[in-house]
C-alpha cells in the first residue's frame, strides 16, 4: 500500500530544501496559532509569500488563506497548490516545504500565486494567526438593533450585520441585561419565555471563529404586551394548500387571517407537532422524508398571543428520492489493490452513467473518541474471527493520499503528488463532474467496522458528537492531514450524503461487536440526529444531503434492531440485504457442510434449513410493517459464494452435502469470488437456473457456486417493478464484467 515513487528530481529537491530548513522531526506537533509569518511581494501579476517560522519548534501542515477582490482569479504558481472559492483563496504548500523548522524560511522555494490582475490580497492568515503576526482584530459591534415582532411572551430582534475583523463573523450573542439568552448565526433572534407586560433591555455582540468578540450594540428597551389589552383572536387562515413538493420538503400557502390589532405570526403544524413559525402567508416545511405523506394545518397569532382556530387540513406527499428507479452500487475502497478496480473503471465501462447512487465503502469509527475516523492507514488483522480485527483500521492512503497515474485517472490526468486531495476521493470528484446526476455517499461501518456503533449511539451527547464529526470529516471535507494530503476543506464536495452500515443493532455481527437491547431505540435516535444535522448544514449550502442505510434480510434482526415505524422518518433509502442467505465462510465457520442459495427471490421448497430465506420474505418484513415500497431497494450479489466436495444430487449440487469453502478469488477469501472472476477462473462450472426459487448457480462436479447473473437480475427487476419498489442495490462493482449492471439498467428502465 505504499505511494507511487516520486521522480529522482523531486527527491533531490526535497533533500535540498530539508537541508536548508535544518533537521526536521516530522512528528513534532505544530505550535499554537501565530508561529508562522508570511511576507507578501508582488511582481507583475505574480505574488510570492515568503514564510518564516518565528517560533521554537517545527510547524507541519500549514496553509495560507486570504481574500481577493471580486472578479480576480488566483491560480497555482510554484511550490504550492492554489484553490479558490468565491473571493477566498487557499495556498497549500508543496510537500517539500510542508514542514518548516524553527527559525527557518521557505526561501528560495517560497509559494507563489498567479493573479488575473495585479492585486494585494487582504485578510491574510497562516498557522491560524495573522500573516504579519499582529494581534487579531475583533468584529465591529452590530448596529440598528430593533424589535420586529412583539407579543406577551416573545420578542423578535433584528440588527445590521457586524463588520469582520481578522476573521469572518460566525455568530452573535444576544443578552437580556447581562444574561445570555440566544446565540444565533444570523442577524435575527426570537427571545421566548418572557413575562407579559414587562420591560427588558437587550443588546447583541458579534464573535468570530476564535471567539474574539465585538463590543455590545447600543441597548434596546422593549416592553412585552399586556394580554388584558386585547382578548380577540384572529380569524382562521383560509384555503391552506400545497404549492410544491420535492423529496425533502413541502411548500404551503394560505390566505391571510384578520385581527383587530394585527396578525404577527402563523404557526404551521405537521399533524399535532409545531413544525415552524412564519410571519407571511407561505412556508416551506423541510426536514421531511421522501415518499411520505404528511398532514398540515395553520393557526394565526396576534401580538397578544391570541390564537386562531386551525385552518383546513391539507395532506400532501413528498416526492420520491429518484424519478423512476434507483440503481445503487458499492465501490470498495480496497478494490484498487488486488482487484485492480479503480474509480476510472466506473467511467470507462459506462457504469457511472447507469447508476443513480454510488456508495463508497467503508469508513471506520475511532474506538477511543467514538468519532468518524480519517487520516490513518492501518490494516485489519489477518484473523477474520479476531474481535479486535478492525480497531483503528483505515486507509487514508487509498482514500486521499495515493497519487494515480494518467492511465488510472477518470479524466486521463494523473496526480502530481502535491494535491491536498488525491486517491479515490479525488477520482470520485472527477467522476461526479462527468456524471452530474450521480449521488455519492460515504458508507460507515460494514461487517468489520461496526464494533462501536452501539457505544456511539448510546446517549444523546455521544450521538451528537459522532454525527457532528462525520459531517465535519466527510461532508465538509475536513480530512485529517496524512502523508502530505488532507487538511481543512480538502474533501469538500466529494460526498452527497451518508450511508449507515451497522451490522447489526441489537444482534450479533462480527465477533466482538458490541450490541445492546437499547440499540433499537438508539438507532432511531442516531438516524434522526443525522437527519437533523445534515439538514442544518444543508441550509447553509443550499443542498439536501441524503441518508441511506443497509438493512437486514433476517426478520429477527429487523425486529431486534430496526423500529421500521420510525426510522423511515429519517431515512431516504433502505438497501435491503438480498444476498448472503447461505455461505461457507472463509474460515468454514458459517455453513461449511451444506450448499444453499445465497440470493433466491422466492423460498425454495427443497430448502432443508429451518428458516427459508428469500428476497420476498426480506422485503415482506418491511412492507408488512407499513413501510412505503418506494423507500426500499433489493440487494443483488455481483459475486459468488462457493463450496467444494459437493455431490451432485437432484439439483446439480443445490442443498447438498459439502466439504467446506471452495478456493476463493484471493487466498484470504475462501468461498468468495467476484462474478467476473468466477466465470473466467472456475473451469467447467455449468450454469443452472432454478425457475421456482429464481436462483442462479453453477456446478463443476466438485465445486458449487451461488450468485446473481443476467437471468436472475432480469427476473428480480421485473419483480421489483411489480411490487412498486424503489430499485436495486449491488454489492459490489469490481465483480461486474459489465453485463450485470447493464441487466439492472435494462430491467429498471421506465
Amino acid at each position: 500500500m505504499s505511494s507511487p515513487p516520486r521522480s529522482r528530481v523531486l527527491s533531490l529537491l526535497a533533500t535540498l530544501v530539508l537541508a536548508i530548513a535544518g533537521t526536521v522531526a516530522l512528528s513534532t506537533p505544530a505550535l499554537a496559532a501565530g508561529s508562522l509569518r508570511a511576507a507578501f511581494a508582488l511582481s507583475g501579476n505574480v505574488g510570492t509569500y515568503t514564510v518564516t517560522n518565528a517560533g521554537s519548534a517545527t510547524v507541519t501542515g500549514w496553509a495560507i488563506t486570504f481574500e481577493v477582490p471580486a472578479g480576480v482569479t488566483a491560480s497555482t504558481g510554484e511550490n504550492d497548490t492554489v484553490s479558490q472559492s468565491g473571493t477566498s483563496v487557499t495556498v497549500t504548500p508543496a510537500y517539500y516545504i510542508n514542514s518548516l523548522g524553527a527559525g527557518r524560511s521557505t526561501y528560495p522555494y517560497s509559494p507563489t500565486v498567479r493573479f488575473t490582475s495585479a492585486v494585494t490580497p487582504t485578510q491574510c492568515r497562516i498557522d491560524d494567526g495573522n500573516c504579519d503576526g499582529s494581534a487579531e482584530t475583533p468584529p465591529s459591534a452590530p448596529t440598528n438593533l430593533r424589535a420586529t415582532v412583539k407579543t406577551t411572551k416573545t420578542v423578535t430582534l433584528t440588527w445590521n450585520a457586524a463588520g469582520a475583523g481578522s476573521l469572518p463573523v460566525v455568530g452573535y450573542e444576544v443578552y437580556n441585561g447581562t444574561t445570555l439568552v440566544a446565540s444565533p448565526t444570523d442577524t435575527t433572534a426570537t427571545i421566548t419565555g418572557l413575562t407579559p407586560n414587562t420591560a427588558y433591555s437587550f443588546s447583541v455582540l458579534a464573535k468570530d471563529r476564535k471567539n474574539n468578540k465585538s463590543a455590545n450594540s447600543a441597548p434596546l428597551s422593549v416592553t412585552t404586551n399586556n394580554p388584558s389589552d386585547d382578548t380577540q383572536a384572529p380569524t382562521a387562515p383560509g384555503s391552506l394548500r400545497a404549492t410544491g413538493v420535492d423529496a425533502g420538503s413541502i411548500s404551503l400557502a394560505w390566505t391571510a387571517s384578520t385581527d383587530n390589532t394585527g396578525v404577527v405570526a402563523y404557526d404551521v403544524y405537521r399533524g399535532t407537532t409545531l413544525a415552524m413559525t412564519v410571519t407571511g402567508t407561505s412556508a416551506k416545511v423541510s426536514g421531511l422524508s421522501p415518499s411520505t405523506q404528511y398532514s398540515f394545518a395553520v393557526r394565526a397569532r396576534d401580538g397578544f398571543d391570541n390564537t386562531s382556530a386551525a385552518s383546513n387540513t391539507v395532506t400532501a406527499s413528498t416526492a420520491d428520492i429518484v424519478s423512476g428507479y434507483a440503481k445503487v452500487a458499492y465501490f470498495v475502497q480496497w478494490g484498487i489493490y488486488g482487484r485492480q478496480y479503480f474509480v476510472r473503471n466506473l467511467q470507462t465501462s459506462g457504469a457511472a452513467a447507469k447508476l443513480t447512487h454510488l456508495l463508497y465503502a467503508f469508513e471506520n469509527v475511532d474506538p477511543k473518541n467514538l468519532t468518524c475516523l480519517s487520516g490513518v492507514t492501518k490494516g485489519t488483522t489477518a484473523d477474520p474471527e479476531d474481535p479486535n480485527q478492525g480497531d483503528g483500521a483505515g486507509d487514508a492512503e487509498a482514500d486521499y493520499g495515493r497519487g494515480f497515474a494518467a492511465g488510472q485517472s477518470v479524466d486521463g490526468v494523473g496526480d502530481t503528488g502535491f494535491e491536498p486531495l488525491r486517491g479515490n476521493l479525488n477520482q470520485v470528484k472527477k467522476l461526479k463532474k462527468l456524471n452530474p446526476n450521480l449521488k455519492v455517499l460515504v458508507s460507515l461501518g460494514g461487517w468489520t467496522y461496526s464494533k462501536y456503533f452501539s457505544d456511539l449511539a448510546a446517549t444523546d451527547a455521544s450521538r451528537k458528537k459522532f454525527v457532528s464529526s462525520c459531517i465535519d470529516t466527510w461532508i465538509k471535507g475536513n480530512l485529517v492531514s496524512a502523508g502530505g494530503a488532507g487538511g481543512p476543506g480538502s474533501g469538500a464536495g466529494v460526498f452527497d450524503g451518508i450511508d449507515i452500515d451497522w451490522e447489526w443493532p441489537g444482534a450479533e455481527g462480527h465477533p466482538g461487536n458490541h450490541f445492546s437491547a437499547n440499540d433499537k431505540n438508539n438507532l432511531t435516535a442516531l438516524l434522526a440526529e443525522f437527519r437533523t444535522q445534515l439538514d442544518a448544514y444543508g441550509a447553509t449550502t443550499g443542498k439536501r444531503y441524503q441518508l441511506t442505510a443497509f438493512t437486514p434480510a433476517d426478520p429477527a434482526k429487523v425486529a431486534a434492531g430496526w423500529d421500521v415505524t420510525k426510522v423511515f422518518n429519517s431515512l431516504d433509502i433502505a438497501n435491503v440485504q438480498g444476498y448472503d442467505f447461505h455461505g461457507s465462510g472463509s474460515d468454514n465457520s458459517w455453513e461449511p457442510n451444506r450448499t444453499g442459495h445465497q440470493a433466491n427471490l422466492f423460498a425454495d421448497p427443497a430448502d432443508p434449513y429451518s428458516f427459508h430465506f428469500s428476497v420476498e420474505s426480506a422485503i415482506k418484513a418491511y412492507t408488512d410493517a407499513g413501510v412505503n415500497p418506494r423507500k426500499l431497494t433489493v440487494g443483488l450479489a455481483f459475486y459468488g459464494r462457493g463450496w467444494q466436495g459437493v455431490t451432485d444430487g437432484a439439483k446439480h449440487g443445490a442443498w447438498q452435502a459439502a466439504n467446506g469453502a471452495a478456493p476463493g478469488q484471493f487466498a484470504e477469501e475462501a468461498g468468495t469470488r467476484g462474478y467476473a472472476n468466477l466465470v473466467s477462473s472456475v473451469p467447467g462450472c455449468t450454469v443452472f437456473h432454478d425457475t421456482v426459487a429464481v436462483a442462479s448457480y453453477c456446478y463443476t462436479g466438485n465445486q458449487w457456486w451461488t450468485f446473481d447473473d443476467t437471468w436472475s437480475i432480469g427476473q428480480k427487476t421485473a419483480w421489483i417493478k411489480s411490487k412498486g419498489l424503489l430499485g436495486a442495490m449491488a454489492w459490489e462493482m469490481s465483480g461486474d464484467p459489465g453485463s450485470l449492471l447493464t441487466a439492472v439498467d435494462t430491467g429498471l428502465r421506465n
